[in-house]
């Protein structure tokens, strides 16, 4: 059975795991490809998914996996910054690119800089995210949010999307974190993020209506556009629609159908707004859907008591290890959700003609 990996030499000794997590990560390890990549249960890999579960395996302590998940980022990304939204068996299937994919290894690299504290493995993956958030930026329209992909004959996406904005605005500011650490900081970076979390906090109008799908209600709380007490009124007002007590976060509002990474992101949403207590309540139902090997069933279709669709997924795997390493903290990078860093003001727009509001009437909007 493989363990943990030793911290590098100088890195003070952290906590394991708790055992029954560290069988969770171990789980995701199993599904690896021997290039690296981290696939779907049919077999195609997306990039989003495989960075989630590269994370999940970092915080477990099983970095020699991790990183062989980050050297197939650094291997199969796109002389433009991009990748492939999906590939199945080192072919690509499908040639347009997804930004929020893009996006977010800017906070896997980073999430591994706070776990690890290798400067040389974080300077190695810089060209990497820098390229990728450069790609994600050109796709960013003048009031602030980004258009969701590039389709395969390089045209821009005819609209954005709410959760995948809020991701990007978290790969974002970890990427201005990380230009930060290896001396080369990204000033125009900076007035994106800005803009983006206006936008996110102020804008629901600036993007496509996906609001029948939960991770529309809790991303923005996620992914740091909405805190305070602004997030804590936003998660009020949806959950009779999205939480079904004793089973989890639905995906859609008009399915009987809880699944366990909408769960898990939630548990971190709750974490991170400063309701711990009601995440752990909200954690211990995903349980339920935890298979004797540690993997976790995608979801639960609870009207026919069966679990749908009939699989188990890493990147589900994966988000029930960053909650509860997030509400128990056995990784230094417990908090890459709660304390996001390069904090923004989402109230006041970097460009105030380009969204048409002004600092005071977004106050009145997100709250103080």
């Amino acid at each position: 059975m493989r363990q943990a990996d030793p911290e590098p030499p100088g890195r003070p000794a952290r906590p394991a795991p708790p055992a029954d997590t560290l069988r969770t990560a171990r789980s995701i390890a199993a599904v690896q490809l021997p290039c690296g990549a981290i696939p779907w249960p049919d077999g195609h890999v997306d990039p989003w998914d495989h960075v989630e579960c590269a994370m999940a395996l970092t915080a477990a302590g099983l970095a020699g996996a991790a990183r062989h998940a980050y050297e197939w980022l650094r291997d199969t990304q796109r002389t433009d910054g991009s990748w492939p939204r999906t590939t199945v068996g080192g072919a690509v299937t499908d040639h347009a690119a997804e930004t929020h994919h893009a996006a977010y290894v800017a906070v896997g690299v980073w999430h591994d800089f706070l776990v690890r504290g290798d400067l040389g493995f974080t300077s190695r993956m810089w060209p990497v995210v820098r390229d990728a958030i450069c790609w994600v930026l050109d796709l960013q329209a003048p009031r602030g949010e980004v258009l969701w992909e590039r389709d395969a004959t390089g045209k821009p996406g005819a609209f954005a999307l709410l959760s995948g904005c809020a991701s990007i605005l978290h790969g974002l500011r970890c990427a201005i974190a990380l230009a930060e650490l290896t001396g080369e900081p990204q000033p125009d970076w900076e007035f994106a993020a800005v803009q983006l979390g206006h936008v996110l906090a102020c804008h629901p109008e600036a993007f496509a209506d996906k609001s029948r799908f939960s991770m529309d209600w809790y991303y923005p709380v996620l992914c740091g556009a909405v805190r305070g007490d602004a997030a804590a009124d936003r998660l009020a007002q949806g959950w009779d629609t999205f939480v079904v007590p004793g089973l989890g976060v639905r995906c859609v509002s008009d399915q009987p159908w809880v699944t366990v990474a909408e769960t898990s992101e939630l548990v971190l949403a709750l974490d991170a707004c400063g309701l711990p207590e009601l995440a752990a309540a909200l954690f211990s139902t995903v349980g339920k859907q935890r298979h004797d090997d540690g993997s976790y069933w995608t979801g639960w279709q609870y009207l026919n008591a069966a679990h749908f669709p009939a699989e188990r997924s890493s990147w589900s795997a994966a988000a029930v290890v960053l909650a509860a390493d997030a509400l128990t903290g056995f990784s230094p990078g417990a908090a890459i959700f709660r304390d996001i860093p390069a904090p923004i003001d989402a109230r006041s727009p970097a460009d105030p003609d380009a969204c048409g509001c002004t600092p005071a009437s977004a106050d009145v909007i997100v709250g103080p």
